[in-house]
């Protein structure tokens, strides 16, 4: 794996909304690495370790246009990519690698499933939970986490950093063991 993709929005105004934990979660990994960020034509990029960790500015429904440019620009294929992002379909919390799959509604994995040409690519889903019936979707994704939300969160957002983690010096099949359940 060559490069680490956290799906969010740039701006303040989102910085602590349930879009936003695929920037968390590669802020974390930036930090623990004492690396810090610097502004490219992809987004925000930094050096961890061997790998490259990318947060688009494009806004979420065109993250595609950053990650298959620096793809590119790299000469990276499919394989050698890994994108964290949000997931409405698990439980707040839980976390999940995947090997490929749909967007399954999300505008940033569609936006990069279009720019890359396939749904082969892995990627690691947040939990952030289902809005309740009096809330659209789009509401509830750019909503920041209640505060009885926060522990389960950080707890999630360790788990996925440790989950990038294993993934990056285990391999994908011993993270998916240890973490999809």
């Amino acid at each position: 794996m060559k490069l680490i993709v956290g799906l969010g929005n740039p701006g303040l105004d989102y910085a602590k909304t349930r879009h936003n934990v695929g920037f968390m979660t590669v802020d974390r990994l930036a930090e623990d690495g004492g690396v810090g960020w610097s502004k490219t034509r992809y987004g925000l990029v930094c050096r961890y370790q061997d790998r490259f960790l990318l947060k688009p500015l494009t806004y979420m429904n065109r993250s595609g246009d950053a990650v298959a440019a620096m793809m590119q620009w790299h000469r990276w294929n499919t394989d050698q990519v890994m994108v964290v992002a949000d997931d409405l379909d698990l439980p707040l919390g839980r976390i999940r690698i995947r090997t490929s799959g749909s967007s399954g509604g999300h505008n940033g994995l569609k936006s990069i499933i279009e720019r890359l040409g396939t749904e082969e690519f892995l990627r690691l889903k947040i939990g952030i939970g289902r809005p309740p019936q009096d809330f659209r979707v789009i509401d509830w994704v750019l909503q920041r986490f209640a505060k009885d939300e926060w522990p389960v969160l950080e707890d999630a957002l360790k788990r996925a950093q440790q989950a990038l983690e294993v993934t990056m010096t285990e391999g994908v099949e011993p993270a998916m063991n240890r973490f999809n359940h």
